[in-house]
Formats: structure tokens, C-alpha cells, sequence
């Protein structure tokens, strides 16, 4: 069957092109690519009121010689990039350094090798690394002389960790951490305790060492937020919250004889989570935690009584720590016993509920705008995946922009009058192209992203170690296999980081997989992996949890 002259419509300029019947819409894509630079999947070629599908055969039109058919669409970047020469010299795996290799994307993290029972130490060590300030501020510490602080250099525990980091970021092999478990022995001497059975140094309780070298940090590791403004703790910045704590005495006597409840603040470096018969879910255990029962004299009644102690938080951390208070002393077996219960714990934590009536105010307007923004993400997300999956030959007709939405609705219903090549008068309407939805629908996005930098409080905005929005991401869990906790084995597992775009300096999207951290073996598990360490036996089942607030965006509307 011979071709059909025809003509292409595309910006104002008119192309003659060739249609062969026997083709598909396919290879008319194609043709047109050739002649106006937009790619296939960007063509938006309108014939009868519809729009052209690749699989559909061209013979289905009836062209006549000299009829005219619109397309709509743009090229995208790609097609306007030069080939140019690449500006740094490619190099291959095998011809790289050991350090070289370990820091490419997706290579896979240094393990830690077991040196008899320091599970409980390899997975704590492995969680702590998923915090990138830590490790940033690590870099720059400098230990102090043996004079100023009476400890020898090589027996610093925040030096030890440092140079531990930088031995694990230079390779993809198992280390061993001599030197750090040497140190952490002689500054915590019960971590060289001897196992019962004369061999080897006894197993021990992983929060007892998070909370050892947290200490530590605390008291060594300092930062500034300006080279002019003075040092502060680390651990103070980062990771420690604040309480606000009422105590009251539960006798009624005592408040009729004038005692009054007593505020306090206090620092916490974890929130405990408290485990009983009714403990179900993560939020039960925290709120069992900030509410307990103590015993102390009263001054008004001259005789000891019960108070009830309630905290609030005043302060929310960058990073969050959570104990799930699972081992208890057992008088029978002298041990430290475990709970098995099954406590869930959620992906995205959001704490608002805990926090005192101040820091309640001014993260509720955060939190929600962050969940409306958030929704449209995943609304515009959605939105392109249909329009794809309708590219792909399924029905567009509900789908925005599939067909293309009407500019105005107002002029939708009137035609737009043009003159065709033989001088008659032929209506055409004017449809937006997927890339103009796009970018309508992510200009609109950055103004939501921009309102919400406006709603965080000055105060806040201000503490750029603290959770500006009450919403946290998981990040890191310390899990323990086994009945007690002087046996049995502890793991990590830490989520993966996006990776940087090495073009654009921006971060990519997380594919949402996790590296489980077993002593020298390292791998990688999918999320349903994290969601089955909530316990009820003695499989793994998490022990402390490790949360960071979620990133919000800058002034500019843009997330680093």
C-alpha cells in the first residue's frame, strides 16, 4: 500500500511526513521524533479527537494526501545534552584502593569481627554510625594531653571510636576493634568481666554499652554551631531531650495541709519503653514511662507517702533513642530475664502527644502542614504512574492530563479557529501537555514546601539539634536473639542512605532496604524484615531503637 503525504502540526511549525498504513503509531512516533527532536513517550499525537497509541495500526485512520494532525509535547533534557568527553577519567573496580572501592555507590559497609561475646558491642557500634553528624564531628576531635585529663591518648574512648569510623569507611572488609574494645574495657572495667564458665569475657547487655559511650561522648565530644559562638556537648545537641516533670503526693491530706506539686526539668539521653501485660504497641510503652509511682517522705505529713511522678518533654532530640525495657532481674536463675512479649513499633514515630503545652504549640502546625505536603507528594506520584501505565496502551480517559486537561475551562468549550494549507477554516482546542501539568503541579508543591519553613517557631528554628516537627523516621535497631541478657546474640540493622546524584549534588530517593549488621556479615533485607522484630519469642526482637526527625524543607523549598 503506498505512503500517505500528510501534515504535522508542532509549535507553530508544519512538517510533511509519510504515513505508511501498514505501520504502527509506533513508528510514526518515531518519524516525528526524527524531524522535531521530542521523544516518543513525549509525543501527545491527537488524531479524531483521541490520542494515538503505539500499537495501534495507522491504516485505522484513513488518511487523505495533505490532512493535518496536531502534536503536542516538548523534548526533554536528554535530547538538548551534548556528547561531550567525560571530564574525569573513568576508573574501573578492579583498578581501585581498597578505600576507593568502599566508597562507591551501593558498596556494601564494613562488618566488625566477634571477639568473644561483643555481639553486644559490634550491632551498638553499627547503629551509632548511621548518625552522619556524629561521624562529622568525630573527624574534627582532637583528644586533650594525658595532663589535662589524666587519661592516656590510646586509651580515649572518643578517639578509639573516631579513628574506628575512619578505618571502616576505608574498606569492605571485617574489621576488628582491638583498640575501641580495649579502651571501653578499661574505662567500663564491667565489660571485662569473665563468663562464668572460665572461658572467655562474659556476654553483655547492648544498652548498657549505648549508654556507656553515650556517657562518654557526652563529657569529650564537643561542637560548635559558629566558629565565633562557644562549644557545646555533642550528645547535649543531638541526642538529649528535656522533661518537665510535676511531682504531687496521691494523699489528699497532704494538699489540705498546703503542699503544693513541685516542677523540675531534667535531661533524658532515651525514652524507655515499659513492658507489661497490656503493652501492645510502642505509644503504650512510652506512656507507661512518663507517668510513675515513687516513695518519699512528706514534709506535711512527717511520714513517708506515695507521689506520682508526670513528665512531659520540653525538648525534642534530633535523634531519638528508645529502650524497650525487655530484661528485668530474676531471683531465681540470678540472671537478667527477658519479656517476650510482641510490642510493635511503627516506621514514622510521631511524639506531639507527649510534649508539654509549649513545644505541643508550636509543633502541631508543622506536623500537619508536613502531612499535607506529603500527601500531595504521593497524590502527583500516583498521577504520573497512570499516565505511564496509560502510555502503555490502558484506558486515559479519568486520568488527569491523559488526554490533556482544557486551559480554561471558560474557553474550554470554545474552539480555536486556525486556517488550514487549502485556505479553509478548521477548529482545533488547545490542550495542556503532561509536562505542563507537571510542572504546574510542582510549582504549587514548592509554595506548600516554602509555607511550611514558615510555620517552624524562630525558637526552633534557631535549636538545629532539635525535632522542629515532633514526626520522626526509623533509622537504626539494635535487636536481641535469646532468653536473657547474658546470653543469646545481638544484631543491627540500619537503613540504607540515599545515595547523592553525582551530577546534581542532590540526594536521590531511598529504595527503602535496610543492611543487617551480624557481627563480619553484612546484607541487605527489605522493610517487612524490620517489621518482624516486634518479639514474642526468642527470634530476634528489638532492643533499642534509633530515630531521626524528619528533614524539612529550607526557606527555598528544597530538602538537602
Amino acid at each position: 500500500m503506498a505512503a500517505i503525504p500528510i501534515i504535522v502540526k508542532h509549535q507553530g511549525t508544519k512538517y510533511d511526513v509519510e504515513v505508511d498504513p501498514e505501520s504502527t503509531g509506533e513508528i510514526f512516533k518515531f518519524q516525528i521524533f526524527s524531524l522535531t527532536g521530542v521523544e516518543p513517550e513525549r509525543q501527545k499525537i491527537l488524531i479524531k479527537g483521541g490520542q494515538l497509541k503505539n500499537d495501534t495500526p495507522m491504516s485505522k485512520f484513513g488518511f487523505k494526501p495533505g490532512q493535518s494532525i496536531m502534536m503536542l509535547g516538548t523534548p526533554g533534557t536528554a535530547a538538548n545534552e551534548v556528547l561531550s568527553r567525560p571530564k574525569e577519567k573513568i576508573k574501573f573496580v578492579e583498578d581501585m584502593t581498597e578505600a576507593e572501592a568502599a566508597r562507591q555507590v551501593g558498596a556494601i559497609p564494613a562488618g566488625l569481627a566477634n571477639l568473644g561475646n561483643t555481639c553486644y558491642l559490634n550491632s551498638t557500634l553499627q547503629t551509632l554510625r548511621a548518625i552522619p553528624e556524629l561521624q562529622k564531628a568525630l573527624k574534627k576531635y582532637e583528644p586533650q594531653t594525658t595532663g589535662a585529663t589524666g587519661v592516656v591518648p590510646q586509651l580515649d574512648l572518643t578517639r578509639q571510636l573516631r579513628d574506628l569510623y575512619k578505618y571502616m569507611s576505608a574498606t569492605q572488609q571485617a574489621y576488628i576493634p582491638h583498640g575501641f574494645l580495649a579502651s571501653l574495657r578499661t574505662a567500663f572495667p564491667q565489660f571485662a568481666e569473665r563468663a562464668r564458665n572460665g572461658h572467655g569475657f562474659a556476654q553483655q547487655d547492648a544498652e548498657e554499652a549505648w549508654s556507656q559511650i553515650v556517657t562518654q561522648l557526652r563529657q569529650t565530644l564537643r561542637v560548635k554551631n559558629t566558629p565565633e559562638s562557644a562549644d557545646a556537648s555533642f550528645i547535649d545537641k543531638y541526642m538529649s531531650g528535656e522533661f518537665t516533670s510535676e511531682l504531687e503526693c496521691d494523699e489528699p491530706a497532704a494538699k489540705e495541709g498546703g503542699e503544693s506539686s513541685v516542677t523540675s526539668k531534667e535531661t533524658f539521653l532515651k525514652l524507655n519503653c515499659h513492658i507489661d501485660a497490656n503493652t501492645n504497641h510502642l505509644r503504650d510503652g512510652i506512656a507507661k514511662g512518663l507517668s510513675e509511682k515513687l516513695e518519699k517522705k512528706s514534709e506535711v505529713l512527717d511520714r513517708d507517702a506515695v507521689y506520682t511522678k508526670t513528665s512531659k518533654i520540653s525538648r525534642l532530640p534530633k535523634y531519638l533513642t528508645v529502650h524497650f525495657v525487655r530484661f528485668f532481674w530474676k531471683r531465681e536463675t540470678q540472671k537478667k530475664a527477658k519479656i517476650m512479649r510482641k510490642v510493635t513499633f511503627p516506621h514514622e514515630l510521631d511524639l506531639v502527644e507527649f510534649c508539654d503545652d509549649k513545644l505541643k504549640s508550636m509543633l502541631v502546625p508543622v506536623r500537619d502542614k508536613v502531612r499535607e505536603v506529603k500527601k500531595d507528594e504521593e497524590d502527583i506520584e500516583r498521577a504520573r504512574k497512570r499516565r505511564k501505565r496509560n502510555a502503555a496502551g490502558e484506558d486515559i480517559a479519568d486520568v488527569p492530563g491523559g488526554k490533556g486537561n482544557k486551559k480554561d475551562d471558560k474557553k474550554a468549550s470554545a474552539k480555536k479557529a486556525g486556517t488550514s494549507a487549502d485556505g479553509d477554516v478548521e477548529m482545533t482546542e488547545t490542550y495542556k501537555t503532561d509536562a505542563e501539568i507537571d510542572a504546574e503541579r510542582d510549582a504549587a508543591l514548592l509554595a506548600a514546601k516554602k509555607e511550611l519553613h514558615a510555620l517552624i517557631n524562630p525558637e526552633l528554628a534557631d535549636d538545629d539539634g532539635a525535632n522542629q516537627s515532633g514526626l520522626y523516621e526509623l533509622r537504626g535497631v539494635v535487636t536481641h536473639q535469646g532468653a536473657s541478657a547474658d546470653s543469646g546474640h545481638y544484631t543491627a540493622y540500619v537503613k540504607k542512605s540515599a545515595q547523592v546524584d553525582s551530577k546534581t549534588g542532590k540526594r536521590k530517593e531511598e529504595d527503602g532496604k535496610w543492611w543487617w549488621f551480624n557481627d563480619d556479615k553484612v546484607s541487605d533485607v527489605t522493610s517487612d524484615k524490620i517489621d518482624a522484630l516486634a518479639g514474642g519469642g526468642e527470634s530476634h526482637s528489638a532492643l533499642i531503637l534509633l530515630y531521626c526527625a524528619i528533614p524539612l524543607p529550607s526557606a527555598e523549598g528544597t530538602i538537602e
